[in-house]
């Protein structure tokens, strides 16, 4: 499917192009009229920088172009480029479903990854299609299922499963003087040692939706979707602050295995050193196909960085522990 970057050198000769609104700024998505969006997403492509890949979309799924709008709003529109790590069309399916429940189909280089979804849900198709696509194509970069935000240019890195509340968290640090880097991959370069973003919207599910809307009131949330395979989704869109530095990288700085628990007291519990290695391995998509490299970049991150477990119920209070020993043992730790 598509050749993947191998190095950072190679990124920075490929993406100077898509980089270019870093000399003449480029409109970002909220600023360009939707007919726009949608014309690129019929012909050339929206070509979107994710900071450690480019996506680019095409398509012609009805509602497609305001979705996408509406949830990566600060990112820079650009309908052409010169290299995309991933390419993915979302279509209408043709035939009887077009008029008869309609549906939308996802493919990538050609080939249909996954059943239709109804056509009203194109953005979560897109957005599931290729968090798949991402775990399964970029190889070179170690990626964790993490939630990965950045302060003082160190990594907070939360690896969890699926229900934690890893998500949750990391939409509620973004909104807390934290840089969203993601919150689904912590991509770390092997070679530099260092995390860099794979930004894009944070998914909420069901009553997280609700829980982020009263935490943030001014978070930029984008429409809900009802019905769907996981039930009601809602996208939080990065802050405009998170795209700008989207290519900053950020070292190893910290561990935190989240477990959301309802109406748990927040514990916080520090971790051996063998426990954040097993947690890091364990929520990795490629750590067993990068082998030796895999190996030494969970046991680079883990000796650079304290690990704690954090049992939480309330935002607010799980924040205020980890700040805590932020300004703390891992400034300390890091100088």
């Amino acid at each position: 499917m598509g050749r993947l970057r191998s190095s950072r050198s190679l990124a920075g000769a490929v993406s100077a192009g898509s980089n270019a609104h870093a000399r003449d700024p480029a409109p970002t998505l909220c600023e360009v009229p939707g007919p726009r969006i949608e014309r690129a997403l019929r012909s050339g492509g929206l070509w979107l920088d994710l900071g450690a890949i480019t996506l680019a979309v095409r398509g012609d799924a009805p509602g497609l172009a305001g979705q996408i709008q509406s949830v990566y709003p600060h990112f820079p529109f650009a309908d052409h480029g010169t290299w995309a790590d991933i390419h993915v069309r979302i279509d209408r399916v043709r035939g009887v479903r077009r008029w008869l429940r309609p549906q939308v189909l996802l493919t990538a280089d050609g080939q249909v990854l996954f059943e239709p979804f109804p056509a009203d849900t194109a953005l979560p198709l897109m957005e599931w299609g290729c968090n798949w696509l991402i775990g399964q194509q970029c190889n070179h970069l170690l990626l964790l299922h993490a939630g990965t935000l950045e302060r003082d240019g160190l990594a907070l890195v939360m690896p969890a499963l699926p229900g934690s509340g890893k998500s949750t968290l990391s939409a509620a640090l973004a909104q807390r003087g934290w840089r969203l880097m993601s919150d689904e991959f912590g991509a770390f370069e092997t070679q530099q040692g260092e995390f860099i973003a794979m930004l894009k919207p944070v998914a909420l599910k069901n009553e997280s939706i609700a829980v982020m809307r009263a935490f943030a009131r001014d978070a930029c949330l984008g429409p809900e979707f009802p019905r769907t395979r996981k039930g009601t989704v809602a996208h939080l869109a990065a802050r405009a602050d998170a795209v700008a530095r989207r290519h900053e990288p950020a070292r190893p700085g910290a561990i935190v295995l989240p477990r959301w628990q309802a109406g748990s007291a927040t514990s916080w519990t520090a971790l051996t050193a063998d426990t954040a290695f097993a947690a890091l391995a364990f929520n990795a998509f490629n750590y067993e196909l990068l082998g030796e490299a895999g190996f030494a970049a969970v046991r680079d991150i883990v000796a650079r960085c304290p690990a704690w477990e954090l049992v939480y119920s309330d935002l607010d209070d799980a924040i205020r522990t980890i700040d805590r020993d932020w300004a703390g043992r891992v400034q300390g730790k890091h100088g």
